[in-house]
């Protein structure tokens, strides 16, 4: 049988526990629900002074496809790091590993939270699988099943 546990929330300062990522680049503002070794769900708030938007396309300002792909990964490293047990300064990071089945569905916009899942849906060895999604409120805006790699053995 097995035993039910509340979900874990990190603010941002748990968050910075748990990535080696820093501004400009960390893209994950708040932890809503982490079930470790199963589930992840967090959100990255999308602002118009973010470099990566206003330098994307002028005329109409866009998070750029790759910078959700890294938002997911991000959250999925968060589920990697907390499952292990361990932080970017106690171990190697995860690195990514590879992404498959990538599709993006509508553009994200300043103004817009985005909403980051990611499901662990394998372990192997070293590599983890997991199915990542990102919303805008309940829209799916794009999706894509992600690898990460750990550099110790996972179990």
């Amino acid at each position: 049988m097995e035993t039910v546990t509340e979900p874990l929330r990190l603010d941002i300062g748990a968050i910075l526990e748990q990535l080696p990522h820093r501004y400009p680049f960390l893209l994950v503002d708040r932890v809503l629900e982490l079930h470790p070794g199963k589930s992840i769900r967090a959100v990255k708030n999308v602002t118009y002074n973010e470099p990566f938007i206003s330098g994307c396309s002028p005329s109409r300002p866009l998070m750029p496809g790759v910078m959700i792909i890294e938002a997911l990964a991000q959250a999925a490293g968060i589920l990697c790091f907390v499952t292990a047990g361990t932080s970017p300064r106690g171990s190697a990071p995860f690195y990514f590993g590879g992404l498959d089945k990538a599709r993006f569905r509508r553009p994200v916009e300043p103004g817009d939270q985005l909403l980051l899942c990611a499901r662990l849906e394998r372990r192997f060895k070293n590599t983890l699988r997991f199915s990542t999604t990102a919303f805008v409120g309940a829209t799916e805006v794009a999706s894509g099943n992600m690898m990460l790699i750990a550099p110790m053995a996972a179990d």
